[in-house]
């Protein structure tokens, strides 16, 4: 009689150098012959590959993990692992507080994942597996199954930060700065395109920085991929204002693939807000960016977050960053407000706002984003848009990305995973309207 595989279920959290990990260990366990399920009530082990970035994406990951561990007490599930960056920084800590967890593993341990799911099902486990600060870094020959749809990848080109920011816990995390080899993200990306990805997302904790560490650049890479063969799109995801270049500028103007849309996390504008922050930039300097991005790319799209509510921000600097994005007019916006992080810079500092205040004028800020959008997407009615298809009826064009920006709602025939050109007939506060030309 054959036995069953294992069956595993995998809930991922956080951002999309979060769901690659979770490629990456969903491919290892595939490969070592287990199955894989949605349905956690029949899974024999339940991952939860946590997030730890800010306070509430902590407490999503606990409550996930409590909700696993009911099944874990009443189900089929014989394992329940905590995996990523809550078990990265809080090993001791968890296992202390979460005794319904089997194994907490940390990011060194994501390509051993087979190996300890394996060791805890046959009584042989540890209940932490961490080698200290990550060092681990993803390589092309990886099983990976991937969680996105089939059009579309993300590929990590590099790990960890060497930014100083107050107030983000990512470098004590996620570790120094390390790229890949730019061979193997070429490999990569060359096997994507064979499977039939259309659009590929680089990301890294800062993928302005990549390269820096090895001998090459972020402007080498994009140039490698734009002789790549295929019909397809590259768009370029979590940079840093301080590490732009007038060459990356000038390659992003030269090569056709590259999608006209750039994401820089500004978080302030405020002089004083940036210093604090240790932002490694000014007001200033951010305008000049600003100006000389868009004078290379004048159809560029700009995508920025900014964080409200950080200790000492008064009324007035708040005020000043409300009239910087009814000036700057921003493609796309995000708004945080800011969460005091154990461990930062900037949970030390004075003048730690209270939550209703820091909310306040997080709804406040995107309000005036909002009347923003409005105005540009109207203002696009009767252009032309390649929009990629989604599903039917919804695509997205160079200036959305996945998940996290509008979308392009498109009326005539247009299959999942092709480019189609819409004239774009309706606009709301962040999505668009259009129908399709043959």
């Amino acid at each position: 009689m054959v036995s069953s595989p294992v069956k595993v279920g995998l809930i991922s959290l956080g951002c999309a150098k979060n769901l690659v990990d979770s490629e990456v260990m969903l491919g290892a366990l595939t490969r070592d012959g287990m199955a894989l399920t949605t349905e956690l009530r029949d899974a024999d082990v339940i991952i939860v590959n946590t997030c730890a970035f800010i306070e509430p994406a902590k407490q999503e990951s606990i409550d996930a993990i409590l909700r696993a561990g009911k099944l874990r007490q009443s189900g089929r599930c014989r394992a329940l692992i905590m995996a990523g960056c809550m078990p990265q920084r809080y090993p001791i800590e968890l296992q202390k507080e979460l005794t319904e967890v089997d194994a907490f593993i940390g990011l060194n341990e994501v390509p051993r994942i087979a190996t300890i799911v394996r060791d805890l099902l046959n009584g042989t486990g540890k209940s932490v597996y961490h080698s200290g600060a990550a060092k681990y870094v993803l390589d092309a020959s990886a099983p990976r199954l991937r969680l996105t749809p089939s059009h579309y990848a993300y590929v990590k080109i590099a790990e960890g930060c060497n930014h100083p920011c107050t107030f983000c816990s990512i470098p004590r995390i996620r570790g120094a700065h390390r790229s890949r080899p730019l061979a193997d993200v070429l490999a990569e990306i060359r096997m994507l395109l064979a499977g039939g990805v259309k659009e590929i997302n680089l990301i890294s904790q800062d993928t302005t920085s990549y390269g820096k560490d090895i001998g090459t650049s972020l402007s080498a890479l994009l140039r490698e991929i734009e002789q790549l063969d295929g019909d397809f799109w590259v768009r370029l995801l979590y940079t840093h204002p301080a590490r732009w270049t007038d060459e990356l500028i000038e390659t992003m103007a030269q090569c056709t693939k590259v999608c006209r849309y750039v994401d820089i996390p500004l978080q302030h504008i405020n002089d004083k807000l940036l210093a604090a922050m240790r932002r490694e930039t000014d007001g200033r300097f951010i305008r000049d960016l600003l100006l000389r991005i868009r004078s290379a790319l004048p159809e560029v799209a700009i995508r920025t977050t900014f964080i409200v509510g950080f200790p000492g921000e008064t009324e007035t600097q708040f005020s000043e960053l409300l009239e910087f994005i009814r000036e700057a007019k921003f493609t796309r916006l995000g708004v945080f407000a800011y969460s005091r992080e154990d461990g930062t810079a900037a949970a030390k500092l004075p003048g730690q706002l209270p939550a209703r205040v820091r909310r306040d004028r997080r709804d406040r800020a995107m309000a005036t984003q909002q009347a923003v959008s409005r105005e540009l997407l109207r203002g696009m009615i009767g252009q032309t848009l390649r929009v990629l298809m989604e599903r039917e009826g919804e695509g997205r064009s160079t200036m959305d990305a996945p998940d996290i920006d509008g979308k392009v709602y498109v009326r005539g025939t247009a299959k999942t995973g092709e480019f189609v050109a819409v004239r774009i007939t309706g606009a709301k506060e962040y999505d668009l309207k259009g129908e399709t030309m043959r």
